[in-house]
């Protein structure tokens, strides 16, 4: 038994090391550069939804119910499928050669999109827990809106999003790993032809799910952290 944990070891670390450590940092570059996409259209979105006009908020609530709604799998083989032939279909219109979406930059946009509808109802959530007395007290100071958002509003939300925020990077840390249905070569791809090439499926699944679960402590250490330099700042109760 100890030999064959020891045999193991070796193959995991010598034969499929560097290719699972490639693999865990494509996975950590796709979920952030994701989590980046969804906070700029999460924001975009709950402004909207905060907004008083009317159609502005029926399109933002039509984009985050359907993609609350629709499983994450379906809307991003959809995303990726449709979109790529949408954006072919356009090009030909012009004349031009259709072209192949680069693998990274579409796993991130259809990331970024899907997790979007969830950032913006954590923003709307934490932008209302703002007692409004503060953004009157900054328009009476003469502040535009834009300098309201980025002086009042932002600031003070995030104690209220952080918590929200940190469990959709963990989602989402984990939702990468539905981009290997889409044969991009993150963790889980790594990990399928790993263990498809030594038939040792246990043995790589166990590894690729220590290093899942090395990545989520880490992030809960950085997102801790955060919390705490941002709540120095919350009055106290």
């Amino acid at each position: 038994m100890l030999a064959w944990i020891q045999h193991a070891f070796e193959m995991v670390v010598n034969e499929w090391g560097w290719a699972l450590l490639r693999g865990a940092l494509v996975t950590i570059q796709i979920s952030f550069g994701a989590f980046v996409v969804g906070l700029l259209i999460g924001l975009v979105v709950a402004m909207a939804k905060l907004s008083g006009n009317a159609p502005v908020k029926k399109l933002a609530n039509a984009y985050t119910t359907v993609c609350r709604a629709v499983p994450e799998l379906l809307l991003i083989l959809l995303l990726y499928y449709a979109g790529s032939d949408a954006i072919n279909a356009v090009l030909r219109l012009f004349d031009m050669a259709p072209v192949d979406l680069n693998g990274f930059v579409a796993a991130v946009t259809v990331l970024g999109v899907v997790q979007g509808a969830y950032a913006a109802e954590i923003i709307r959530g934490a932008v209302q827990a703002i007692p409004y007395g503060h953004i009157e007290a900054s328009k009476a100071f003469g502040c535009g809106r834009w300098l309201t958002l980025r002086r009042v509003i932002l600031p003070e939300m995030m104690p209220y999003a952080l918590a929200g925020l940190a469990n959709l990077w963990m989602v989402l840390i984990k939702d990468s790993a539905l981009i290997s249905v889409v044969g991009y070569n993150e963790l889980l791809f790594t990990t399928k032809q790993a263990a498809g090439s030594t038939r040792q499926y246990l043995l790589f699944y166990m590894a690729v799910a220590a290093i899942y679960l090395l990545v989520t402590l880490l992030s809960n250490a950085v997102f801790v952290r955060f919390e705490r330099s941002f709540r120095r700042w919350m009055p106290a109760h």
